[in-house]
């Protein structure tokens, strides 16, 4: 099923499927898909938050929290 996200959410899944099975700390992913790692963490929480909605919608969770590190894309 298509499945509609912004900019921002499909750089997230492109990141995280770059390095698949690999842990992505929130800081990389703010250098990544922003340019910047001096922020509010609290924004990759609330992108990869409405990601995985969007996506749970039509099949199971593939964005893990590694608590106290990070996300992880699995299949």
């Amino acid at each position: 099923h298509p499945v509609e996200v912004t900019a921002l959410e499909f750089a997230i899944l492109v990141a995280l499927a770059r390095r698949p099975g690999r842990v992505m700390s929130k800081v990389q992913l703010l250098t990544e898909v922003w340019g910047f790692d001096h922020y509010s963490l609290n924004l990759v929480e609330v992108h990869v938050s409405s990601l995985r909605k969007k996506l749970e919608v039509h099949a199971p969770r593939v964005v893990h929290t590694v608590r106290g590190v990070g996300y992880v894309l699995r299949a």
